[in-house]
């Protein structure tokens, strides 16, 4: 992973600790207070894909201008990688200054937008001392979820604890599913796009109605209304840089369809058991991941049809020299893909996973018939 983000987090944990010290008391915002809601651009590395939010509370009066990121987790947290797969890792916010933050996203070139809350002083108030609150008291630190909890939707959640209201509701691209809404981002990132689309279960196909990403927040609040107004003022661009699709000569489609055409089109039985082989542990993954991990899109993963855990059967049946438990376990495994496929016929990910779906089938259709038993023609 890339050094900037590991200095990203060590710095945040550091603002972290003296944001405590700097705002532990209650503070009397003045009528200069500006409140605004921070958008943050996507990036090419695998955390930064989907962007960023964060609120801004900036009251000249007070000498204030700080940022609260509801996004940093500490990497020295045992078990670290186990608790990410499981989903109770623990996520927090921090406060940094805005020079600070803004320089980081200039580093890394990043866009930066501000969509000002157009409310009265007593509510900046409210909002500014929720905040202060959530930090010093823990009520900050919550177990991170894809879609329902993270540093988004912690932001709705707090602008609308403080307007006593659920004001801001998605009210763009709800009649498409989650796992369309993804997609646009993982331009340049085809293996990252194929990873989440076969990973991902039954959760991501059901319609976006939830509020998960910055930038569809950032469309919410240009449509929502509180107290008969506009809840945010205009959009404004504080830095933005050309968002540029990275190129890549392995992380594109043109691998991954010469790969699948060279296990076809070789024709050699160890390589087809190898890439069988490769499927089933993906499957057994799923599997565990399934039932291990707390990640509702994990769950109900009817992608375990096409990386199918009984595929290494193959692997030791051949050993053992079992062709009938072969040319069984094979038309089965046929089997599961016309399922598999008439299953996805209308989700969003079909023509990525069809050339997986074909590749399968060609190499269950060849075992079969290598290993069907010979009836002998009696003369």
């Amino acid at each position: 992973m890339h050094t900037s983000f590991f200095k990203k987090i060590a710095l945040l944990l550091f603002v972290f600790s003296t944001v405590h010290f700097s705002f532990g008391q209650n503070i009397q915002l003045s009528k200069n207070t500006h409140v605004s809601v921070i958008t943050c651009g996507v990036g090419n590395e695998s955390y930064t894909l989907f962007g960023h939010t964060a609120i801004r509370v900036q009251d000249t009066t007070n000498a204030i201008d700080v940022v609260y990121n509801y996004g940093a987790f500490d990497f020295n947290t045992p078990i670290f990688v186990m608790k990410f797969i499981k989903g109770d890792l623990q996520y927090f916010a921090v406060a940094h200054s805005y020079a600070d933050f803004i320089s980081q996203y200039q580093h890394e070139k990043r866009s930066v937008y501000e969509q000002e809350l157009n409310i009265p002083v007593d509510l900046k108030q409210k909002l500014f001392d929720n905040l202060n609150t959530s930090l010093t008291s823990g009520e900050s630190h919550y177990t991170y979820k894809f879609i329902d909890k993270n540093c988004t939707s912690m932001v709705v959640d707090i602008i609308n604890k403080t307007l006593d209201t659920i004001a801001i509701v998605k009210n763009t691209d709800t009649d498409i599913t989650y796992r369309t809404i993804l997609y646009p981002y993982f331009d340049g990132h085809f293996y990252e796009k194929l990873g989440t689309s076969i990973i991902f279960g039954k959760k991501v196909d059901q319609l976006g109605t939830q509020i998960f990403l910055p930038f569809e927040l950032q469309k919410s609040l240009e449509k929502v209304s509180f107290q008969n107004r506009p809840l945010a003022l205009e959009n404004k661009t504080i830095i933005e840089f050309k968002n540029e699709v990275p190129m890549s000569w392995w992380n594109n489609p043109y691998t991954y369809f010469i790969v699948l055409s060279f296990i076809v089109f070789i024709n050699k039985k160890s390589i087809d058991l190898f890439y069988l082989s490769i499927m089933a542990i993906i499957g057994i993954f799923f599997s565990f991941a399934g039932f291990y991990s707390l990640h509702l899109e994990l769950g109900y993963n009817y992608n375990i049809l096409l990386f199918n855990p009984t595929l290494i059967g193959l692997l030791y049946f051949y050993w053992t020299k079992n062709k009938k438990l072969i040319y069984n376990l094979a038309l089965l495994n046929i089997v599961l893909l016309v399922v598999y496929f008439f299953f996805i016929i209308n989700k969003a990910h079909l023509v990525l996973v069809l050339p997986l779906v074909v590749c399968s089938g060609i190499v269950l259709v060849r075992l079969a018939i290598q290993n069907k038993k010979r009836i002998p023609i009696i003369i």
